[in-house]
């Protein structure tokens, strides 16, 4: 029988990739937007937006709990599986800062795609964030242990997020990368750093 300590060893690893996934239709160009003139700004359209905003949320959850982040993209990418992957936050192996709750903090940067997206759009896309709440249902009940006590520590999760993700810092930091990945389409992680720390002299912090 595999054991709660390899589940969650198992789901930390897959959740170095944090995506932001759908089904992608077949007669779709794999872009994130239409063809353009030469010499022309490419517009972006609500979906790309929101995958920027998501992205950017994973990140910026990331950084504040001292996670590195190795790079960030909104490119789009079939996967194995069958569907398509909007955007991702690759996330480096290590710290920056000691962990209080290792799981909670996969928890807690897993919730913050959906979190940010919707600060931008104003509601949650859940189907968008389909495979991240997949995960947190799996991390947390290893956890939980009831239906009941799940519920009520997802809950609780997504509260912390929004709390954390409400703050000015975070906010700003959200913009300014999700901005970067709109007319950069991937950015490094160093690129993420300057941009929370922009945020962060902006804000007086």
């Amino acid at each position: 029988m595999e054991s709660a300590t390899n589940r969650h060893e198992a789901a930390r690893s897959a959740s170095l990739w944090f995506r932001y996934t759908v089904k992608m239709n077949h007669e779709e160009p794999a872009s994130n937007g239409a063809n353009v003139p030469d010499g022309q700004m490419k517009q972006p359209t609500d979906e790309t937006r929101a995958t920027a905003y998501h992205e950017a949320g994973h990140a910026v959850m990331a950084i504040l709990l001292g996670r590195p982040i190795e790079k960030v993209t909104i490119v789009p990418a079939k996967i194995a599986t069958g569907g398509g992957r909007l955007g991702a936050c690759k996330i480096q192996k290590g710290r920056s800062k000691p962990s209080q709750d290792e799981l909670e903090d996969d928890v807690l940067i897993l919730l913050g795609g959906m979190v940010a997206e919707s600060h931008s759009t104003g509601r949650y896309s859940l189907a968008g964030a389909g495979q991240d709440l997949r995960m947190v249902q799996r991390l947390l009940s290893d956890r939980a242990g009831t239906e009941k006590k799940l519920a009520r520590a997802t809950r609780r999760a997504l509260e912390k997020t929004e709390h954390l993700l409400s703050a000015a810092v975070a906010v700003e930091a959200i913009q300014l990368i999700a901005e970067e990945l709109l007319e950069r389409e991937t950015i490094s992680g160093r690129a993420v750093r300057h941009l929370f720390q922009m945020a962060g002299r902006r804000q007086g912090s």
